[in-house]
């Protein structure tokens, strides 16, 4: 026998395209369905899954498809001629996307449609964390449609009440949560009122990028790909750097929903890091001068640790779930502040500085990372 029999052969490592996922929230009749029907006849070249929700509103997509078989995971569906498809699930489930794109055939996106009255956090949480089963697709980010016209009656609407005074309605949940805000029908609302309902948006979410349209019309590149949860490259830095810096020099009142930035001066201790989220998002000890449990909506962080050789890591958080992403090697810019981001409910500055001492962060000691 030839010893070239014998052998072994190169393996060549399988590549899988993973398949993004953004979620698109905002209150009935803001232009969510506009906006899906925007991207779908755009020429953007991509074959793109849009799923509705089976308990949506009634919108125009919905209304276009077939009713499929009773019983089955999809309640209806519709391919479109350039290779798009819109369906509707009985939940938002990952394995329920997962089965469609088996049926289907692979997708190079997918948009997932909430209902009006849906908090888009613990459907975003569940894609988010499923990347580390070995899910085929991810979390993308999440697009909020607010209404030009009608926008800022919807964020002053009263949540339902509960001990310590009204929750956040869905609105404010929808806003606080998006990672690119679309500021819709513009042109059906004055100056002055655009002008103050972007500054009732930024009051509650001050690190979202902001587009105003007409029709939902914008630059698809600002729509599609926003990798607002995933990768640990230059652009994610640069991303979450950029949210940090836009909040730097405002100041941040006491109010029930809002956004704010600590600093850090020193390198954190991976222990006191996990020490802070645990009781901030699991046990919520944290209350703000009037006694209130502040509630955390989204968390993002950029920090240098303490003694881990220049390390650093990403933080992300929604509501009561969170990860900790190591950044594989020092950012080029190593004057990237070590900072903070929080989004939420009763939030206050010096309770939030005073929870981390208690975990064993030394702000006054000027240690070098």
């Amino acid at each position: 026998m030839d010893s070239s029999d014998e052998d072994v052969p190169n393996l060549v490592p399988a590549v899988f395209n993973l398949v993004p996922v953004t979620i698109i929230t905002g209150c009935l009749g803001a232009g969510k369905t506009t906006l899906l029907n925007y991207i779908l006849n755009e020429q953007h070249g991509k074959k793109i899954a849009v799923i509705v929700n089976e308990f949506g509103e009634g919108s125009a997509v919905e209304k276009s498809v077939a009713v499929g078989q009773e019983g089955k995971l999809y309640e209806e569906w519709m391919e479109l001629r350039n290779g798009c498809l819109c369906c509707s699930v009985k939940d938002n489930g990952v394995k329920a996307i997962e089965n469609l794109m088996t049926r289907k055939g692979k997708f190079d996106y997918i948009l997932l449609e909430t209902t009006g009255l849906a908090d888009p956090g613990p459907i975003a949480t569940v894609f988010w964390l499923d990347e580390e089963l070995g899910s085929d697709i991810y979390l993308d980010g999440v697009i909020t449609v607010v209404d030009g016209k009608h926008g800022f009656k919807q964020l002053k609407e009263q949540g339902e009440n509960i001990s310590e005074g009204p929750s956040l309605n869905y609105a404010v949940r929808q806003v606080a949560l998006a990672d690119l805000i679309i500021l819709n029908k513009v042109d059906l609302a004055s100056v002055e009122e655009i002008n103050i309902l972007k500054s009732e948006i930024r009051s509650i979410n001050g690190t979202g990028r902001l587009i105003e349209t007409t029709r939902c019309t914008a630059i698809l590149d600002d729509i599609l790909d926003l990798k607002a949860y995933t990768g640990t490259g230059k652009e994610r830095i640069n991303n979450i750097v950029r949210e940090i810096r836009l909040n730097e020099s405002k100041q941040h009142i006491s109010k029930d929903i809002g956004t704010v930035t600590i600093e850090l001066k020193n390198p954190i201790k991976r222990s006191s890091l996990e020490q802070f989220l645990q009781k901030l998002l699991w046990e919520k000890t944290l209350k703000n001068a009037d006694g209130k449990t502040c509630e955390i909506v989204r968390l993002k962080a950029f920090l240098w640790l303490s003694g881990e050789n220049n390390k650093a890591v990403l933080v992300q958080a929604v509501y009561d779930t969170y990860d900790i992403i190591p950044v594989p090697s020092p950012p080029l810019d190593d004057h990237i502040p070590s900072a903070f981001v929080f989004i939420g409910k009763f939030l206050e500055r010096h309770s939030l500085e005073t929870l981390l001492d208690s975990c064993n962060y030394q702000r006054s000691i000027d240690n070098q990372h």
